[in-house]
């Protein structure tokens, strides 16, 4: 387990009693109670820390390495009913960005969502989870597909952004993040949204116009990560933690202004500490918002999305 600067009083109390059980089981000393104490102490570490996060440490929480990312929720999720399609039919596969069917519980859907790396290797194989303008077209051909055979769509958000790179602008990024952004507000088939990790800029918005989006607890939302935030009204970095902070982009702070439907509670510590009951979790809310809108029609289901977002934000005519 790796721990963040924050962490290191949970990780010496965790290194105590993983101490304190070694000594117990080499050895005729009764520890038990030594053990104990040691617990107790523990869980009252945690919760001390992890209920008064800052913006900035749930940041660093949505990054942190062993949180399970896209391709983890979609086996939690789908087992081996997942189906991965590949290709935008136009220019290359963006390994940054997976999709398929799939089913969860009884129901078939299509899912879709930015993946990560989980060492060296494999990150820069997926780009870090930033997409090129050929996967938000693959994306967007996906989600017409299942508009074709009335498949629910599913989105999984985790990404830094959109790849910022010289020859993806070429292939025309914004266009194709606008172009999802559109399609997907007349899409006549449910639409759930869940932002598993980081939600930054229009690379998260180009999969994230949904009828239903949710929040996992440690996660954010916001037009720029605090580290660019602070780069450019600061000049430098060392600012991110007070940009977090102005940027309101934690869950709590987006249900607080009515851009995101709920937030899915996450296990102490995070999602990492617990990943099986957090796939359970976020599973029930998924099953749950496709009930509350299946029995929708087309009409009602395309007005409804696109009022919700007509509400968003304070504007002058």
């Amino acid at each position: 387990m790796e721990y963040l600067d924050f962490e290191l009083p949970v990780k010496e109390l965790q290194d105590q009693l993983s101490k304190c059980e070694i000594i117990g089981s080499e050895s005729d000393v009764d520890v038990t109670n030594t053990c104990k104490q040691i617990e107790k102490k523990l869980e009252e570490t945690k919760k001390n820390i992890y209920k008064n996060l800052t913006a900035w440490q749930r940041v660093q929480l949505s990054r942190h390495p062993s949180r399970p990312y896209t391709l983890d929720y979609i086996k939690a999720f789908c087992g081996d009913t997942f189906l991965e399609l590949f290709g935008d039919r136009n220019f290359k596969d963006d390994k940054a960005m997976v999709g398929g069917l799939g089913k969860i519980g009884d129901q078939s859907f299509m899912i879709i969502g930015q993946q990560k790396g989980h060492n060296t290797k494999t990150r820069q194989h997926r780009n870090f989870g930033m997409a090129n303008p050929e996967g938000y077209r693959k994306a967007l051909r996906l989600m017409k597909m299942a508009e074709k055979f009335n498949i629910p769509v599913l989105t999984l958000i985790d990404t830094p952004g959109a790849y910022p790179g010289l020859e993806a602008e070429e292939r025309g990024q914004g266009e194709a993040i606008a172009r999802n952004i559109f399609e997907m507000m007349g899409l006549k088939v449910p639409i759930i949204t869940i932002i598993i990790g980081e939600g930054a800029s229009g690379g998260a918005l180009g999969i994230g116009v949904g009828d239903k989006v949710f929040m996992l607890e440690n996660t954010w939302y916001s037009v720029i990560s605090p580290e660019s935030c602070s780069s450019i009204l600061w000049k430098s970095w060392d600012y991110k933690e007070r940009a977090a902070d102005a940027l309101k982009l934690t869950s709590t702070d987006m249900k607080k202004q009515k851009l995101v439907d709920e937030i899915i509670p996450e296990p102490l510590g995070g999602a990492h500490y617990d990943r099986e009951t957090t796939y359970a979790t976020t599973e029930k809310y998924i099953l749950k918002a496709y009930d509350q809108l299946k029995d929708l029609s087309t009409k009602d289901l395309v007005n409804k999305r696109m009022t919700k977002y007509s509400k968003m934000g304070e504007y002058r005519d």
